[in-house]
């Protein structure tokens, strides 16, 4: 491939996930608009018997319809809230995205004109560079696209028996050298013999985008413990803990918004790095882990933050322990 071929792939790649992901975060303010137009429905009027007097409804009426009232008030104001969420969720995501995809796209024109021109002194550098570019690209584009199967309710899951701890072992031991280059202590202790039914693609997947989300906030020389236990609950635990100085408090009930990030900094992955485009990474591991049937949550500990996978029992669902 060209380098002008893959200025090309990298330009479409950049249209296809824009209109993506205001697919996406769009089909999110539909639901919430449709919610909040299903609250102003006119609800059907209680019935009289005709036998008892009139009267005596009165005051129950009255009271039944001022507590309806203000029930209906409160929620279309909590349709409204979330209607504005997701509404600033989806310009955030916009933005991130357009800026995370316009930067390895510039770099890509600029090395493809500079071997056009003859004036690259290693043309060979250049075409793995403008290569792991468009992979980056590739990356982020296709984090789009599952999280709009995501919100459309399309993922679908491809069960089977999974080894926690292979699976967790294989994803940490991938990241393993992205870890090495931060100069980061990344390490895993699981329990053998943790056995589940789960699609595991998109369970490595999650897996990976968590061990990522640490790599890239962990200051050098810190560690990352990735886990894979019994939780007191029965549940299989998946936590990855990081010494990154945590989450404030104000924003944990943000992180798995599409679109949010911690920082108003924005440093794209590295070509070659796995990708967190647009702050996506974490809204996709709630999403796949609500496929599964289990919950994801995060909290501070001392010096950094905790996000922990909890996959529940076999009578509850289809992923689970056997």
């Amino acid at each position: 491939m060209t380098a002008s071929q893959l200025v090309d792939v990298a330009t479409a790649a950049l249209v296809c996930a824009i209109v993506v992901g205001g697919l996406a975060l769009g089909a999110l303010v539909v639901a919430a608009r449709s919610i909040r137009s299903s609250r102003h429905a006119p609800t059907t009027d209680a019935v009289v018997p005709a036998s008892e007097p009139a009267d005596r409804h009165t005051d129950t009426a009255k009271t039944t319809d001022t507590a309806d009232t203000a029930e209906t008030a409160r929620l279309l104001a909590d349709a409204r809230l979330l209607e504005t969420r997701i509404e600033a969720s989806r310009r955030e995501l916009v933005s991130w995205i357009s800026h995370d995809l316009r930067t390895p796209l510039a770099g890509i024109r600029a090395m493809a004109e500079a071997l056009e021109d003859g004036m690259a002194p290693d043309p060979e550098r250049y075409y793995a560079q403008i290569r792991g570019q468009v992979d980056q690209l590739t990356g982020m584009v296709d984090d789009l696209f599952e999280l709009s199967r995501i919100h459309a309710g399309t993922l679908r899951l491809s069960l089977e028996r999974v080894s926690l701890y292979d699976l967790i072992s294989d994803t940490v031991a991938e990241l393993a050298p992205v870890a090495t280059s931060k100069s980061l202590d990344l390490r895993f202790e699981g329990e053998s013999g943790l056995t589940i039914l789960a699609d595991p693609r998109e369970l490595a997947r999650a897996v990976g985008n968590l061990v990522m989300n640490a790599i890239q906030h962990a200051p050098a020389g810190s560690p990352i413990v990735v886990s894979a236990t019994r939780h007191d609950d029965g549940r299989a635990s998946i936590a990855v803990q990081d010494s990154a100085g945590g989450i404030p408090e104000h924003d944990l009930a943000r992180v798995f918004e599409a679109g949010w990030r911690a920082s108003e900094h924005r440093t794209p992955a590295a070509p070659g790095m796995p990708s967190g485009g647009g702050g996506l990474g974490l809204a996709i591991v709630q999403g796949i882990v609500e496929a599964h049937h289990g919950d994801v949550v995060v909290r501070n500990v001392p010096g950094g933050c905790r996000f922990e996978v909890l996959l529940p029992p076999a009578e509850n669902t289809a992923g689970v322990f056997v």
